[in-house]
């Protein structure tokens, strides 16, 4: 039997820009929303890098407040009562598919399953499997047998691979969801986990942003094509469980970031972005780097493992149809990520913004209670450890390739 190897990577949802002004609080909705939301459930200055921690939001005011996230840890650290632990017994002799799983948040998943014990993970590469083709999705069930799929492949990139490239990033994201669903349920899959996007929300949500919020109107231009493709598979997915009782969970991660991300300045997300140009900077002695949009926009980032751990806990305790988010509740505006990133990095030169270049969504930032109540997921890392990681990382790994 072929043993199929990795299929392309996925990244968060795509980079982050700045904010207009957003009315705060959560608009009344009429009885024909409400009837079409159920039928598919679902200034600040610069702040030094050590001090930074998400902005913590009161879904009751849309206020926020600076606090660090609770510390919780598995295997010796202190959990909270609500956490739960992915179970090595559930792992264990379970033949699981990861496609993209050599890529940025693929290649974590795949260390976290091999740690619980799970060795029989595949894990198909792109030369052997295009997962945009119904033959090779059919080969590759075929060959690895599957008992539970984590569909984490994607095209992705940050706002300028989104405005370049619209019509790929629709069909190749909306293509490999619908045929590796489809052919999930023909093999009779116990468990399909579909990845979406946090820009799949429209482009004017309420903060902070609840799965009931995510037909409210359209998402943000820029990132529509990529965003309203991954939403359609949560379309199919509850279809499928309606019609075939078919197993598939649909989740929405905020925008990650830690070691192993994309840095190519022509697809690379907001952090890694950042942490290059201050570092190359840091490295020329530039007086200033110039970044694109006004630096008010808000955005929530959450750490790569904590985000594989979050998958793990949801494929063995969450069988619901409703969409759940995964984040860390916190806000963070754009200039106070620069300047923690110029401050990681070392780079004292100044920051300047270019208000002319486009601002993508205004505000993110998500309601994360559900992950919690459904499968007991809390992120562990706070913001300033992540992103230490992420500029080590990078400092003795991406720049000595």
């Amino acid at each position: 039997m072929r043993r199929p190897t990795v299929y392309g990577s996925i990244c968060a949802a795509p980079i982050v820009h700045p904010m207009a002004a957003v009315p705060r609080g959560r608009p009344a909705r009429d009885p024909a929303s409400a009837r079409r939301l159920r039928a598919f459930p679902h200034a600040c200055g610069e702040v030094p890098p050590f001090l930074m921690e998400h902005r913590h939001l009161s879904p009751e005011s849309g206020t926020a407040s600076l606090h660090p996230t609770p510390p919780a840890q598995t295997g010796g650290a202190t959990m909270l009562p609500d956490e739960r632990v992915s179970s090595p017994g559930f792992w264990q002799g379970r033949r699981v598919v990861v496609t993209g799983g050599a890529g940025f948040l693929g290649s974590h998943v795949v260390d976290r399953l091999r740690s619980l014990g799970c060795r029989d993970v595949v894990v198909p590469r792109r030369a052997e499997y295009d997962l945009t083709t119904e033959d090779a999705v059919r080969r590759l069930y075929h060959d690895a047998r599957p008992q539970l799929v984590i569909h984490l492949a994607a095209e992705v990139g940050g706002i300028g691979a989104n405005r370049e490239n619209p019509g790929r990033f629709f069909y190749a994201n909306a293509i490999m969801g619908i045929l590796m669903i489809e052919e999930a349920r023909r093999q009779g899959v116990e468990k399909f986990v579909q990845m979406g996007t946090i820009c799949a929300y429209p482009k004017f949500t309420p903060v902070p942003f609840r799965e009931a919020d995510l037909w409210m109107g359209y998402p943000e231009e820029t990132n529509a094509p990529y965003g309203i493709a991954k939403k359609a598979l949560l379309v199919q997915l509850q279809a499928y469980r309606q019609q075939y009782g078919f197993n598939g969970i649909y989740l929405l991660p905020v925008n990650l970031y830690g070691p192993r991300d994309n840095f190519d300045p022509s697809s690379s997300h907001v952090i890694p972005a950042l942490i290059r140009r201050m570092l190359e900077a840091r490295d020329a002695g530039a007086p200033e780097v110039q970044l694109w949009g006004t630096g008010e926009a808000s955005r929530e980032f959450l750490y790569v493992d904590d985000c594989a751990r979050a998958i793990l806990l949801a494929a063995e305790y969450y069988d619901g149809e409703e969409p759940v988010n995964l984040g860390t509740g916190g806000e963070m505006r754009i200039r106070e990520l620069a300047a923690a990133v110029a401050g990681a990095c070392g780079y004292q030169g100044r920051l300047t913004y270019d208000p002319t270049k486009p601002d993508g969504q205004p505000r993110r930032a998500l309601d994360t209670s559900l992950a919690r109540q459904r499968f007991g997921f809390r992120p562990h890392v706070p913001f300033a450890s992540g992103l230490a990681a992420t500029v080590e990382w990078y400092r003795t790994h991406a720049r000595s390739d």
